[in-house]
């Protein structure tokens, strides 16, 4: 059980490291929010600078949420079938 665990989270790390070294920016802007930001930098405005990775914060918060749900869940489910399996013994 614990080798299946390992398997799966060295291939969850396996894809967040390579998502992080990737050497595409990424973009999560509309066109018209990215033409906005982009004249306000252009006329000396600050209100551009932060806002793709704002957007990327975000669009992970979601995702990271219902992980730790799914996890929790996963981890009270194991526990409640060890101690099944326990008291069938």
């Amino acid at each position: 059980m614990k080798s299946k665990i390992l398997k799966y989270l060295s291939i969850f790390l396996l894809a967040i490291s390579i998502q992080m070294v990737s050497p595409e920016p990424v973009q999560a802007q509309c066109p018209m929010c990215r033409m906005s930001a982009e004249s306000n930098l252009q006329n000396g405005g600050q209100a551009g600078k932060g806002l793709n990775n704002g957007i990327l914060y975000m669009l992970a918060t979601p995702y990271l949420l219902v992980g730790l749900i799914g996890f929790l869940w996963w981890r009270n489910r194991r526990k409640e079938s060890e101690e099944e399996l326990e008291a069938e013994v």
